[in-house]
């Protein structure tokens, strides 16, 4: 008794043998066109139509996020100005590895209510920018009127950590798991 099998190719890549199946459209795809999902192989044509269905922003969303995160910016890279003046170098370091990272969580929360948790890639990138433009003013007051390069770098730091952990938390990347 023999059996024989059908070679299946890969509908992308008519060339290349493969024994993949997309786990949703059944289509025979290779390992290039294989996307790991939690429950199996997808060719990338479902995962891009199931990550449709999550993009649920509307038009208003992208102003409230923004103005919600550039608030909200302003508000931390205030405080950041005045931790340096009135804490000094030292401490104010530590302090702002900690403090940072927690105005992104808590400028990612309030944004997040601002759109009513919806979901973009396009919506939090304006949200990011949001963060950004909230930051200018403490900036330039501090780059125009008061030209000392700690404060600057102090705002740049607060930046380089807030901005990353807002994307972070709305995207819901995992950078470990």
């Amino acid at each position: 008794m023999s059996i024989e099998l059908n070679t299946l190719y890969c509908a992308n890549h008519p060339n290349v043998e493969t024994t993949l199946r997309c786990n949703r459209c059944e289509k025979a795809i290779c390992a290039r066109c294989a996307v790991k999902t939690p429950t199996g192989y997808r060719c990338k044509e479902c995962v891009k139509s199931q990550m449709k269905i999550f993009d649920t922003a509307v038009w208003y969303d992208y102003p409230f996020g923004f103005a919600a995160a550039a608030v909200l910016s302003l508000i931390a890279s205030s405080l950041m100005s005045v931790l340096l003046a009135f804490i000094g170098i030292f401490f104010g370091v530590f302090i702002l590895f900690v403090a940072a990272p927690t105005a992104g969580v808590i400028i990612a929360e309030g944004a997040r209510t601002a759109v009513r948790r919806h979901r973009s890639p396009s919506l939090f990138i304006t949200i990011l920018a949001g963060v950004v433009f909230g930051a200018l003013p403490s900036l330039l007051v501090n780059f125009f009127f008061d030209f000392q390069l700690l404060p600057l770098i102090f705002q740049g730091v607060y930046l380089f950590l807030a901005v990353p952990t807002v994307y972070s938390r709305l995207s819901g990347l995992q950078l470990f798991k």
